[in-house]
């Protein structure tokens, strides 16, 4: 409990649980016949302060969130949303074609489309 307690409260010095508590960016992978499609929540972040890899079976988003401007005399009671540098990368169940790679972000969302390799897409076998 006590641990939990922290987690959600801050350290018991009055500390805040740092950007790597949890996981982020939260990510939703699935995939159909010829994509692996990704979704990010990336809340209050531009495309330009995002990195985003594609190579082998693996794909990574990098990038910064900047804190907010505070004025000198404003003390926090609670402060969740860190700043800070994160990365996240995704291993994905198959080879990828990282040239037919594309993303977009809407509204703190980004979807992001990557074709699967040929050889990592089922084929249909046709009995003679």
């Amino acid at each position: 409990r006590l641990q939990m307690d922290n987690l959600l409260n801050g350290a018991s010095d009055g500390g805040t649980p740092s950007l790597h508590a949890g996981v982020f960016p939260s990510v939703n992978l699935t995939e159909d016949k010829d994509h692996y499609y990704i979704r990010a929540e990336l809340p209050g972040i531009s495309a330009e302060e995002l990195d985003i890899q594609a190579t082998g079976n693996y794909l990574s988003i990098s990038g910064e969130r900047k804190s907010e401007a505070v004025k000198d005399n404003v003390r926090y009671h609670r402060k969740e949303r860190e700043a800070g540098k994160f990365s996240r990368a995704i291993s994905l169940p198959g080879d990828i074609d990282p040239d037919g790679v594309s993303a977009s972000l809407t509204d703190g969302i980004l979807k992001v489309n990557v074709p699967k390799a040929e050889k990592a897409k089922p084929k249909q076998i046709t009995i003679n």
